[in-house]
């Protein structure tokens, strides 16, 4: 036992002169491994596909989006669809209706629930951005909107204001005068009688040609209650002189010539907005109107007349180019861009309201009897 251990120790200490004595087998007792300051990184994962330098959270494989919230997506665009045709046919009724809000509050159900899964966020990020677009509140808004600028929503109206809206005459208007008046194709015929007359001697006497300036143009008339009436608004198409009248003397004697004329086919005489004389238009608002309040000077003079109690109102008008400001220049060369009308020179137009068209009137009569003792 003694040679072996002598042995032993000869082992640990052979060729170690001067070095401190080996430690016995498994290391003294309580004593510690010493770490080392340096720690080498650990490599990271190697990942098929990926280029080196891109980090190791780029590499990791994306899960895909799940079937629900795919269904979502389509659940909200569907809805967004139904809502804007709905709007599109101006159904404002049902979209303030409950079946929508209920509709509404299910996609809303379900694009909350898509949010809180993790491989529905995406697509449920995208659903709830064509739900805040597409909702009962706006699309129903735009819809009212719509129908209400184009007269058709009745979704609160009831029967009795329904009914007015279908009243065929003009509110506090006796419907009476309608069909006691001219008719739109009497003021018609009229019209160009007193037109043709105008032209004839005015060229006669002054030597002016003339050109037509537009159409003629019938609207509806509102009948006060919401609704439109059977009775219209009629403008004849204009007529102007192709040459400016800018002498005083000429204007005189050719608006002279037009009110014995007018006298001639039933009218009054004209009256002239724009002359002091005749006219009670303050000065100052004159001024504004027809660019001064003496007509010597004025770039704008402005008759009427009319055959009261038939509908026919009759306006003579100059403008005088000579007279204006660039403002004034500027105002007619729109006109004229607009109407094709000239610049400067006399124009004639006529306008009736409350007029009823001879292929109306059976059916006026009929539809005035929902309404008796109504206007």
């Amino acid at each position: 036992m003694v040679m072996d251990r002598e042995k032993q120790r000869q082992r640990y200490i052979a060729g170690t002169e001067g070095a401190p004595p080996v430690p016995p087998p498994g290391g003294y007792r309580g004593a510690k491994r010493q770490q080392s300051a340096y720690v080498s990184p650990a490599p990271a994962p190697a990942t098929a596909g990926y280029s080196a330098g891109e980090t190791a959270a780029a590499a990791i494989e994306k899960k895909p989006s799940s079937v629900f919230s795919r269904i979502v997506l389509a659940v909200a665009g569907l809805f967004a669809g139904i809502l804007l045709i709905v709007m599109i046919a101006g159904g404002t009724d049902l979209l303030y209706g409950v079946t929508m809000f209920a509709l509404q509050l299910v996609v809303v159900g379900l694009v909350v629930a898509a949010l809180v899964t993790s491989r529905g966020r995406m697509l449920g990020s995208i659903a709830l951005v064509i739900t805040l677009l597409f909702n009962v509140a706006t699309v129903g808004g735009l819809s009212a909107l719509r129908t209400s600028a184009a007269g058709t929503y009745d979704g609160m109206k009831s029967d009795e204001q329904k009914h007015e809206e279908a009243y065929p005459g003009i509110k506090d208007i006796d419907p009476q005068e309608a069909l006691d008046q001219q008719s739109v194709e009497e003021v018609r015929a009229a019209a160009a009688d007193l037109f043709a007359d105008v032209r004839d001697q005015v060229t006669a006497q002054f030597g002016y040609q003339w050109v037509q300036v537009g159409d003629e143009d019938l609207r509806p008339e509102r009948n006060g209650y919401g609704g439109e009436s059977m009775l219209y608004e009629f403008a004849t198409e204009g007529w102007a002189t192709t040459e400016p009248i800018h002498d005083y003397a000429t204007k005189v004697a050719i608006m002279d010539l037009i009110d014995q004329i007018v006298v001639d086919h039933g009218m009054y005489g004209l009256y002239a907005f724009n002359d002091p004389s005749e006219s009670s238009i303050d000065p100052s608002v004159m001024t504004k109107l027809y660019g001064s309040d003496d007509p010597h000077t004025q770039h704008t003079w402005e008759s009427y007349t009319e055959n009261y109690p038939d509908p026919m109102r009759f306006y003579a008008d100059i403008y005088d180019l000579a007279n204006g400001d660039d403002s004034f220049r500027s105002t007619r060369d729109a006109q004229n861009a607009r109407t094709g009308e000239p610049l400067e020179g006399l124009q004639l137009v006529v306008i009736a309201s409350a007029v009823l068209q001879e292929a109306d009137r059976e059916a006026f009569e009929k539809k005035l009897e929902e309404y008796p003792g109504f206007y």
